[in-house]
């Protein structure tokens, strides 16, 4: 967790020098992207209260407010992120609050959002993932949803070559983790999951699965490369949206 802590911390420090590119992206609404929006639609047109689990930069806060989010709570394990995150919050006039918090163990009362939205490279950073399911399902009220769209757990096995996708000699499906050597968070340690553990997860703590898909587009590219991973015959993202049925 400290070295997760410190490689987050120094990540975070993007979010400050490029704090006028970033606040345009999330002003524009580009963060939330067309898949989001449309499993999202009716859960939004509802204005539900949302956590924002992992918030990172925040640019989908923003986004979430725009699309009828009431209020949005953003929780996060970087100091600057959650800094940065709520002057951008200020600045624009939004119903949108930080807390500093390593989770699971979010500090905020039971049965408090009707929305757990997190994603985009939020889910490897929880070791586990019955702890984080049973957490999520606390800080919902009944018939509460929960959203993640997020790397799909084979992903980390591919190669960035760009002229076959081959899988990384270094790199294991069923590894319990692995160390992250890309940007932002090159040098932290990431949990490994499967995909299968993590809708066993969701499913143990009370919830129904609405939607579980899978993408061939990653969620996010590395400025400059080009891998043939990409191209649309491996999964890359999944998305997964699910009803707290019980507690």
């Amino acid at each position: 967790m400290d070295v997760n802590h410190r490689a987050w911390e120094s990540a975070g420090e993007k979010y400050v020098r490029e704090y006028d590119e970033i606040s345009a992206v999330a002003i524009g609404g580009t963060s939330l992207l067309p898949l989001e929006r449309e499993l999202l639609r009716d859960i939004l047109a509802a204005g539900p209260e949302v956590i924002h689990w992992q918030s990172g930069n925040a640019t989908d806060d923003v986004a979430l407010v725009h699309a009828g989010a009431r209020s949005v709570i953003g929780l996060d394990f970087s100091e600057t992120a959650v800094r940065v995150a709520g002057q951008r919050a200020r600045e624009l006039g939004l119903p949108c609050r930080y807390v500093r918090a390593a989770l699971p163990g979010a500090p905020l009362d039971d049965a408090s959002a009707d929305l757990v939205y997190t994603g985009k490279g939020g889910i490897i950073w929880m070791p586990d993932l019955g702890e984080w399911a049973r957490d999520i399902a606390r800080l919902l009220r009944p018939g509460g949803h929960l959203f993640v769209y997020d790397e799909h757990p084979a992903a980390p096995l591919w190669s960035w070559d760009a002229d076959e996708p081959r899988i990384r000699p270094d790199r294991d499906y069923f590894a319990p983790h692995h160390v992250n050597d890309s940007f932002p968070a090159g040098g932290a340690v990431q949990s490994q999951h499967t995909l299968g553990r993590i809708v066993t997860a969701v499913s143990a703590a009370g919830f129904r699965i609405v939607d579980l898909s899978e993408y061939p587009e990653p969620f996010w590219r590395m400025g400059g490369v080009e891998a043939a991973a990409w191209s649309g015959r491996l999964p890359n993202a999944f998305s997964l949206l699910a009803r707290l049925e019980a507690r």
